[in-house]
């Protein structure tokens, strides 16, 4: 049986969590802690950094004694502990991981810095047991990237935005509009009354050989829209709420689908070939149907892990530290790691734009 109690404060999220692994068996999510601090950060707008961090302060010795009592163990049953080490707000993720290496060094176990795409990528191992390798499409607030997981610690980006992350383009066209944070289950709501077509949206990058994101220019294409026809009415809202998520669906599906004729190329012994989709966009009901329809068309089984398991969460990173732990591949240098505000998940991948020396923006 392995233990690992995880760590998660890269953003707006504090969480703890103990996931635990015996044998072939299945993997247990013992207990999985989630506190959001959507609630401090609605009326500006967005996240903001400070505030994140002095809340993670206060938080995170509640959230972790709460994880441990729910799953029913004490740190004398923890076999290592996993803390998201980067990407992220860096404030956040000094408070995570320097409890994290409080807690190892007081309790003589090992510690293990994990990167927070590294949970995303693994997080349908835990919940669906897929093999490697697969494709997967990350769409958060933070990141818009489609990668192949080759395996534990091997990955290849093969597409990233090269301006705005998918959820941040979602939260800035709904500040635009005046409605509530977050964006994204603000704009989907306002949607559903919207006529898609009323609006001649931009689809970014469609058609282009280069396989990347762009959403920078679609927001922009809202902002005057929205600005021309002041002031909105409801049903303007909607509308523009609806052209713009068909916008973003269609270049999604643009995107995604020569990712998935790459895969098929470069992985053609793969029997069961699997789309995995992560993040908290992935939530969105008509991005969700494209993709779905995208995979059936193409022979590919569509996976999407459980929403509280899609955004952040500490499960995950708990799992990728087994991963690890059974890989051999636990850092033993985790108590001098360095936390990480920009880590690209892959090492081979050139440099994107908006990137510096520490990795791209998104």
């Amino acid at each position: 049986m392995i233990r690992v109690l995880g760590i998660e404060t890269s953003c707006d999220e504090t969480a703890a969590s103990v996931v635990a692994l015996e044998g072939d068996a299945a993997p247990q999510i013992l207990s999985n802690v989630v506190l959001s601090q959507i609630e401090e950060h609605a009326a500006f707008g967005g996240v903001v950094p400070e505030i994140a961090a002095r809340a993670h302060v206060e938080a995170l010795d509640g959230i972790i004694e709460a994880a441990l009592a729910d799953s029913g163990t004490t740190l004398a049953d923890i076999d290592a502990i996993a803390a998201t080490a980067g990407p992220g707000l860096v404030g956040g993720l000094i408070v995570g991981l320097m409890t994290a290496k409080a807690i190892a060094a007081a309790a003589g176990k090992p510690l293990i810095a994990v990167n927070h795409l590294e949970g995303h990528a693994l997080t349908a191992r835990l919940t669906d047991g897929l093999e490697f390798p697969y494709l997967l499409l990350l769409v958060s607030g933070g990141h818009t990237q489609i990668l192949a997981v080759r395996g534990v610690g091997d990955y290849q980006r093969w597409a990233t935005t090269i301006d705005d992350a998918l959820g941040e383009a979602f939260d800035k066209t709904a500040k635009m509009l005046g409605l509530p944070y977050p964006g994204g289950p603000s704009v989907e709501t306002a949607a559903l009354s919207g006529d898609a077509s009323r609006f001649a949206f931009p689809r970014p990058m469609k058609g282009s050989a280069q396989p990347d994101f762009s959403f920078s220019g679609l927001k922009t294409a809202v902002r005057q829209a929205a600005t021309a026809i002041e002031p909105l009415s409801d049903q303007d809202v909607a509308d523009i709420c609806a052209s713009f998520q068909a916008a973003v669906a269609d270049a999604l599906a643009d995107r995604v689908s020569r990712a998935l004729a790459r895969f098929s190329q470069t992985f053609p012994d793969t029997k069961n070939p699997a789309l995995v989709v992560a993040g908290g966009v992935a939530a969105n009901r008509t991005i969700k149907a494209t993709l779905e329809r995208l995979c059936a068309e193409a022979g590919f089984t569509f996976v999407a892990p459980p929403l509280k398991l899609c955004t952040d969460n500490a499960a995950m990173i708990a799992w990728a530290g087994i991963e690890r732990l059974r890989e051999g591949m636990a850092q033993e240098n985790g108590f001098d790691f360095v936390p990480r505000s920009r880590w690209p998940l892959d090492s081979i991948s050139a440099p994107m734009v908006g990137s510096g020396r520490r990795g791209a923006k998104a």
